[in-house]
């Protein structure tokens, strides 16, 4: 991820509405919530999650998929791993050691990772 990545990402994260969609999302894991169960399960008009959901997605920090009638969306394991790489590459002064279980934590949300939770 470079810089300019992680600015559009920080900036969808940077509304509470947003990060609430992005956690709940997470939490869901790779099958993902509907989108009208993600507006009943955030308390938000369905007009509204619309938009949240189109800048998140936009972001590249979630991914949307049609199932039958229903767009079912899903938290991108990749970016928001690749977000936290960004945010730890220079960690802590030359000792990386302060950051490797954080770093561990992001490195799991790889490609190869992604497939094992599917």
């Amino acid at each position: 991820m470079d810089q300019r990545q992680a600015l559009i990402a920080f900036g969808a994260l940077s509304q509470e509405t947003r990060l609430h969609i992005v956690r709940m999302l997470v939490v869901s894991g790779p099958d993902g919530m509907a989108a009208g169960a993600i507006a009943e399960k955030a308390e938000v008009s369905p007009s509204n999650i619309s938009f949240h959901l189109k800048e998140l997605e936009r972001s590249g920090l979630i991914a949307q998929q049609r199932e039958s009638r229903s767009i079912i969306y899903t938290a991108n394991y990749e970016a928001l791993g690749g977000l936290v790489r960004f945010l730890m590459e220079d960690c802590c002064c030359g000792h990386p050691e302060i950051c490797a279980p954080a770093a561990e934590v992001a490195a799991c949300c790889t490609p190869k990772m992604k497939e094992k939770l599917q």
